[in-house]
Parts: C-alpha cells; sequence; structure tokens
C-alpha cells in the first residue's frame, strides 16, 4: 500500500492493516493518530522510537501470534501468513530441525514463553547460537531483547506492507 493511501484510510482500517506487523493496540492506535507522516523514514522512525518501548503485557500478547522458530504457523491469518514468509528461508534439515525443538524447549522452560527472533537475514545456526546466549540472560535483560526482536520483525513488516 502506499504511504499516502495508508495515511487517507479510516482509523479502524488502518488500525486492521497494522495488526499483523505487531499486535499491540497502543503501538497501532499510536501510530493511526500520528497520521500523516510524510514518508516512510517518518513512519518507521516513529514507529521503533516513539512507541515502541513494550511492556511486558504487550509482549506476551504480540507473542501469542508468534509460532516456534522452526515450526510452521498455522492458520490462514495474515501474521500466519507472514510468519511462513519469515521463516521460508531456514535451511532446516532434520538435525538443525532437531536442535531447534530442543533449544525451543529449552528456553520456553527458563523464561515460559516462545523463543522470539527476526528470522530474515539469519541462518539457523545464527538463530541456535542467538538462543543459547540468550538462555543465559536475565528476566528483565530477555525481555529488553524479545521486545527488540519484535521492533525488527514489525519494522520489517512495515517495510513490505507500505510502498515507501
Amino acid at each position: 500500500m502506499r504511504l499516502d493511501v495508508f495515511n487517507q484510510l479510516p482509523a479502524a482500517e488502518a488500525a486492521d492493516f497494522l495488526r499483523p506487523c505487531v499486535d499491540v493496540d497502543r503501538w497501532i492506535d499510536a501510530l493511526v493518530s500520528a497520521r500523516p507522516f510524510n514518508s516512510f523514514d517518518e513512519l518507521s522512525s516513529y514507529a521503533l522510537q516513539d512507541v515502541a518501548p513494550f511492556n511486558r503485557e504487550e509482549i506476551a500478547a504480540a507473542l501469542a501470534h508468534h509460532p516456534r522458530i522452526g515450526e510452521q504457523a498455522q492458520g490462514s491469518s495474515k501474521e500466519a501468513d507472514l510468519s511462513r514468509g519469515e521463516q521460508a528461508g531456514l535451511d532446516l534439515d532434520s538435525d538443525v530441525t532437531a536442535r531447534l525443538a530442543a533449544a525451543n524447549k529449552a528456553y520456553e522452560q527458563r523464561f515460559n514463553r516462545v523463543f522470539l527472533i527476526r528470522a530474515v537475514g539469519r541462518s539457523p545456526e545464527e538463530i541456535l547460537a542467538e538462543c543459547e546466549r540468550r538462555l543465559a540472560n536475565g528476566e528483565q535483560e530477555e525481555l529488553l531483547e524479545v521486545a527488540e526482536q519484535l521492533r525488527q520483525i514489525a519494522l520489517l513488516r512495515l517495510q513490505n506492507a507500505v510502498d515507501n
């Protein structure tokens, strides 16, 4: 969608358009209210810096739409389609799939939530190394990392959704 079209959408339609980027009502409402944006850079800067420090509840809500890394998202929602596309570039043989499953399980046992990482542009080995590194994080440190990954995913999705 062109930015000028996004700027002119009724608020409810603009919110529906943004929701697959990251399902955080405060973030969506802030972006919808801040329109019009003069450029994609202005939109992305606002999305990342002015409204993207996500709190614990927002992170939990957003994670509900993300499958485990290495697993196919289920369903026909826009979020599921985006997730499948983002993980499509991962070269997952049976060994890597088993190692990712073990890493996901260890992470979920440690933090009681799905391991989230921006998959685009990363190899399975890099993802595994990041999961292992992040297992040493404390809860607060890891929440900051998850929030940063959500911001990166939201920006990628925004870039793919809005023509700049």
